[in-house]
């Protein structure tokens, strides 16, 4: 697992043993980064349930002026810190250990340019987190919203939260799919 490009690239980052934490697919994290590209640079950005951090840390090294890393595991915190350290990209990170509904309480109205959501596949917290982030407006018009899920839980009007969200782009690898959302111009919550 490697920094792709930017000014940590071709940094090799640690990765977890065992099976708690799933990080992100090269495949897929390029193609994410690419539909990314021109909106990154100076941006603040939110990697939720971050794991290895290795999404925001890649932001980062595309010139995102900022990003908070939030996992509820103490080995997923070491981990990113030890990541962060290693790419030299310390300075611009804020690390939280912390459940997600707990930090997005805790840190309401603070809006993010990018947020990213990776959440345990098969576990439907997607909802309750882009609820959860609409209610403490953490999401402003602009953000772009990138998220991460199995192939058999492909973001439809079930997940549209009373029809806030537009879905920007939506594309499959294997079986991974990545979905790009925006609240809608009229949204009750801008």
């Amino acid at each position: 697992m490697r920094v792709i490009t930017g000014k940590a690239k071709g940094i090799a980052l640690k990765t977890p043993l065992g099976n708690e934490t799933r990080p992100t697919a090269e495949r897929v994290k390029e193609a994410v980064f690419s539909m990314l590209q021109f909106d990154i640079e100076g941006r603040k950005v939110l990697d939720l349930f971050a794991g290895t951090g290795q999404m925001g840390i890649e932001a980062l090294s595309r010139g995102a002026a900022e990003a908070v890393f939030v996992d509820k595991s103490k080995d997923a915190i070491k981990l990113i810190n030890e990541n962060l350290q290693k790419a030299k990209l310390s300075d611009k990170a804020h690390v939280f250990q912390a459940d997600y509904l707990d930090y997005i309480k805790r840190n309401a109205n603070k809006a993010f340019d990018i947020i990213i959501l990776d959440p345990p596949y098969a576990k439907k917290m997607y909802a309750p987190a882009l609820s959860a982030m609409l209610d403490a407006l953490l999401i402003k018009p602009t953000t772009i919203i990138v998220c991460e899920s199995g192939a058999n839980e492909i973001f439809d009007g079930n997940i549209n939260l009373k029809g806030c969200f537009n879905i920007e782009k939506q594309s499959k690898y294997s079986n991974t799919v990545i979905t790009l959302l925006k609240l809608k111009e009229n949204s009750e919550n801008e």
